[in-house]
């Protein structure tokens, strides 16, 4: 298992960190946070940069949250990216929100200058860029299914389809009053006709097999926005019966091996793709936030082709 650090090491930081060359100064914040690969590909990013400065783990639990990003602002930190269960959470703990990040309700990435903290959401268009990478496909054209629609990642992905007004959007939470919330920010969205017929453009549906196949033979692409597939224990978040060969699939967790749910996309013969592009892109977004300078693509794709 890779190293990481904890609360307990930034309250000791000093005498902690004092044998650590080059000195670390960004971060991912998670609870589960050993999977992540963003110190890989940041970490290639800033040599290839010559930016003498190194990424971290930070195995940080939620009542841990606030105390963990102001001692990373007081310690020096240049920024940190946020990952579950921390997006939507970690708002009141910066000083300023980026307008776009305010609507979608959740940031990504914390940037720290002059002693204030910024914070950012890089997925959205992280997410556009990996669509359009994958499957060759700008997402103003599709009809999308988001399943989780409530946590960070399906707000900034739903907001994304907003922003490049798709064609549809079916937004799914097992908690239906959440995807129902949803749809009711993005209503003025989606309010001009693109679909040909009567069905809206803009739907919350339940997460059940009898609304969802419906809703599929309308949908060209799915997203999995759960935090499913994270075990490799954890079954698809979609039965492999409800996948049709015509479907796209993105699942933004990414692992060595597929996902339940890419495995049965694969079975029915459906196109499918993991998170590790919109991993790339939105890590690059957030290195240009951080340094203000281009980030080193090729170096950071590289790191992530070698895992």
């Amino acid at each position: 298992m890779k190293q990481f650090f904890t609360l307990a090491d930034l309250r000791d930081w000093n005498n902690r960190a004092r044998e650590i060359s080059p000195p670390i100064r960004l971060c991912v914040l998670g609870d589960p946070v050993a999977h992540s690969l963003s110190p890989e590909m940041q970490n290639a990013a800033l040599r290839e940069s010559n930016i003498d400065m190194q990424y971290a783990l930070f195995q940080i639990a939620p009542d841990e949250l606030e105390p963990a990003i102001r001692l990373m602002r007081e310690l020096g930190f240049v920024g940190l990216n946020l990952t579950v269960p921390h997006k939507i959470a970690a708002l009141p703990f910066v000083d300023e929100i980026e307008e776009q990040a305010r609507k979608i309700g959740a940031i990504n990435t914390i940037v720290f200058r002059e002693n204030k903290s910024s914070g950012w959401n890089t997925d959205g268009p992280g997410f556009a860029r990996a669509i359009r990478e994958e499957f060759s496909v700008d997402l103003r054209d599709l009809r999308v299914l988001l399943l989780g629609a409530g946590g960070g990642a399906g707000r900034a992905v739903a907001y994304q389809c907003a922003l490049e007004n798709c064609e549809r959007l079916v937004l799914v939470d097992r908690t239906f009053e959440k995807a129902q919330a949803l749809a009711r920010e993005l209503a003025n969205c989606f309010s001009g006709p693109r679909v040909l017929g009567p069905e809206a453009r803009l739907a919350a549906s339940r997460w059940n097999d009898s609304e969802l196949r419906t809703q599929l033979g309308r949908t060209d692409l799915v997203v999995n926005a759960t935090t499913v597939g994270l075990k490799h224990s954890d079954p698809s978040p979609l039965s492999q019966a409800l996948i049709a060969p015509h479907l796209m699939i993105y699942d933004l967790i990414y692992r060595q091996t597929p996902t339940a749910l890419l495995g049965a996309a694969a079975s029915a013969g459906a196109r499918g793709a993991n998170g590790l592009t919109m991993l790339l892109h939105q890590g690059a977004l957030a290195f240009e936030l951080w340094f203000d300078r281009p980030a080193p693509f090729a170096a950071m794709r590289a790191a992530l082709t070698r895992k």
